[in-house]
């Protein structure tokens, strides 16, 4: 089932609309491709001219088809770009095979084709796979044709082993090249796609305004201890800003924002090595406080209260001072992580109901 649905998401994935612009990568491909072929059919038509005492037409006019396809290249689509380069490959080895047979090596040359195909984000899957049976059949027909009819020139022994030698380098320098800037160019997108995806998934963990975990990480912190600790005790406290719409009201939402903020840096400097704190929504926050009963956690959590309540806090002209409530509970190794949570909120309810400023243990 898994191989058949592979197959049919090949067979059906979307493709961008072709037009002439082109990735950067695959550009850079294309003109070191048919640059490398220029100077290879250059180089074959020297050495044909050579073996047979005169220089033939055919390789002329591949030669200048290949210039104008660099020349053109900006001007045209991928798919142009890749049918000129498959239309001139084919053009010399139908000469080639004509004139000096098949036991030169150069239908090696057709190689590089595929993988100008295949990694073009323009040519729809069907396409690609015509292209391989194109070519597949293309091979087999010149085959066929040279074991029918005999060539009509002749390489000498040097000249022929020259033929074999870059008829086997030359795709494999091709290939070498294209795979190179290929797989470069999808290592930088998957990098950049997992940077991506790390940030974002940081960004869907963070409160933008006091850049600590938010409510979600936090669950998902607690939840995987206790995956990983099933045995393990663990505290929970929810703290709230006393009276913290006074202090909107009194000094501006500006200063009730550079309040969280001041009360984040005090939680995080004060919390390294004893507990991890979250914005829980609005003026609360959530600690958790791992490997502590519910003693060690109140003795953290009276610590903290402490501290908030010699906070100095300067907004403006205005100095100021808040204080908070707080309500602990500790794992009980059976309850689930919201009714562990329920019931330290309804500690810090409590707390709120007789007096605020305290810690409900």
């Amino acid at each position: 089932m898994g191989k058949t649905q592979f197959l049919y998401n090949f067979l059906h994935q979307e493709v961008p609309r072709s037009g002439r612009g082109m990735p950067t990568y695959y550009r850079t491909a294309l003109f070191i491709s048919e640059a490398i072929l220029a100077s290879y059919f250059l180089a074959g038509t020297v050495l044909s001219a050579l073996a047979t005492g005169a220089p033939a037409l055919v390789p002329i006019a591949v030669i200048l088809a290949t210039a104008a396809c660099l020349w053109l290249m900006d001007k045209m689509s991928a798919r142009a770009n890749l049918a000129c380069v498959a239309t001139i490959i084919g053009a010399w080895l139908t000469w080639f095979v004509h004139t000096f047979g098949w036991s030169a090596g150069s239908p090696n040359i057709l190689v590089p084709v595929l993988s100008l195909a295949f990694f073009n984000i323009y040519e729809p899957p069907r396409g690609k796979i015509a292209y391989c049976l194109g070519l597949i059949g293309f091979r087999v027909v010149l085959f066929a044709y040279s074991l029918h009819h005999a060539p009509t020139g002749a390489l000498n022994h040097t000249v022929s082993l020259f033929f074999q030698v870059i008829n086997s380098v030359i795709p494999l320098v091709i290939l070498s090249i294209n795979y190179i800037l290929f797989s470069s160019s999808i290592q930088a997108s998957e990098r950049q796609l997992t940077i991506n995806n790390q940030e974002l998934h940081k960004e869907a963990g963070t409160d933008p305004l006091t850049q600590l975990p938010n409510r979600r990480a936090m669950l998902d912190v607690i939840e995987q201890y206790r995956a990983n600790n099933p045995s393990a005790q663990f505290g929970i406290a929810i703290a709230d800003i006393d009276f913290f719409k006074k202090v909107n009201d009194t000094y501006g939402h500006n200063c009730g924002d550079y309040t969280l903020v001041e009360l984040s840096r005090l939680f995080l400097a004060e919390g390294e090595g004893k507990y991890m704190v979250c914005r829980w929504g609005g003026e609360e926050f959530c600690f958790f406080m791992p490997e502590m009963n519910l003693d060690q956690a109140g003795v953290t959590m009276q610590q903290l209260h402490s501290t908030i309540r010699k906070l100095p806090l300067h907004f403006g002209d205005e100095d100021f001072s808040i204080t908070v409530t707080i309500g602990v509970e500790e794992y009980d190794f059976k309850s689930p992580t919201d009714a562990i949570l329920d019931r330290a909120d309804r500690k810090l309810y409590l707390g709120k109901v007789h007096g605020r400023d305290q810690v409900v243990i």
